[in-house]
């Protein structure tokens, strides 16, 4: 039998007892972190998951690399998407790889004790290359799957967060309200100019109150966007009317050279409503 899989074999023998050890040598007290779960479902699925990988990385001893690579691969891809991991703080799984390595390399340390007949040095430092090559690849793939899945989390999150931070309020018959608060950079900028576009034409909405008193300050960019808003309001009927703009953002639009005299502005929300309602009356 060829060293390699009797070391694969061995490997195999003790799978399910390093799986154990590293288990129950867990030390977490962050609750963020899947380690310290209590949960028997969550506690369950990763025990599974380590005996998996343990399975797998044993492979190296008894596969070539393509194979055995495409299989570490495909346990890393799975790993990192799974929900609990990723919201585990990334520099605690990597301690686990590591613990779980060096449980490796007792393992692969006591196998050549006790064969050092067949176990030559330069044998030996192969299997301690491959094992740690093999390690390596896996925390390279799963971090970059990981980083990918929490990426795309982000984005979606932000997509939901803009699409909330700009909506378009019926306060009553056909008037609305757009509150703009917190920083506005040209891309949600942009959004807002479609999504309130879109949200007036869905109400029915003919007068929109859009209050800045949320807003800080706007760029050169924003600026323009918000105006080209105003004038797109305008070509769908609807009148706009701007309420709460600070200084800095007039301050703002008079170096660009836009010009507030076609534009219905207010001091304040309230003042806003209040002076439309006695128009009304009138």
């Amino acid at each position: 039998m060829p060293k390699n899989i009797q070391l694969y074999d061995y490997l195999m023998q003790h799978a399910e007892k390093i799986s154990k050890t590293w288990f129950e040598t867990i030390h977490e007290t962050d609750q963020n972190s899947v380690y310290a779960s209590s949960d028997p479902a969550v506690i369950a699925n990763l025990k599974k998951q380590n005996l998996a990988f343990n399975y797998q990385i044993n492979r190296i001893f008894s596969d070539n690399e393509e194979v055995y690579t495409s299989a570490l691969k495909e346990w890393a891809f799975e790993a990192a998407q799974d929900k609990d991991h990723l919201k585990t703080p990334i520099h605690y799984i990597i301690r686990e790889f590591i613990r779980v390595r060096d449980l490796y390399v007792g393992y692969v340390k006591q196998f050549i004790r006790l064969h050092p007949d067949i176990m030559t040095t330069e044998y030996a430092e192969d299997a301690f290359h491959t094992l740690i090559k093999s390690f390596d690849l896996v925390i390279h793939i799963f971090i970059e799957e990981m980083y990918k899945n929490t990426n795309t989390q982000l984005e979606a999150q932000k997509e939901l967060i803009t699409e909330l931070s700009s909506p378009v309020i019926v306060l009553f018959h056909n008037v609305g309200l757009l509150p703009l608060i917190g920083d506005i950079d040209t891309a949600r900028a942009k959004h807002i100019m479609e999504n309130t576009l879109h949200q007036c034409a869905q109400k029915q909405i003919t007068q929109l109150y859009i209050d800045l008193s949320g807003v800080a300050m706007i760029d050169t960019m924003v600026a323009q966007q918000l105006f080209s808003l105003i004038e797109a309001l305008g070509v769908l009927g609807v009148a706009s009317t701007l309420s709460g703009i600070r200084p800095e953002i007039a301050q703002t639009a008079v170096q660009l050279g836009l010009t507030f005299t076609e534009i219905s502005v207010r001091s304040s929300l309230a003042e806003a409503i209040a002076s439309d309602l006695k128009l009304k009356k009138v």
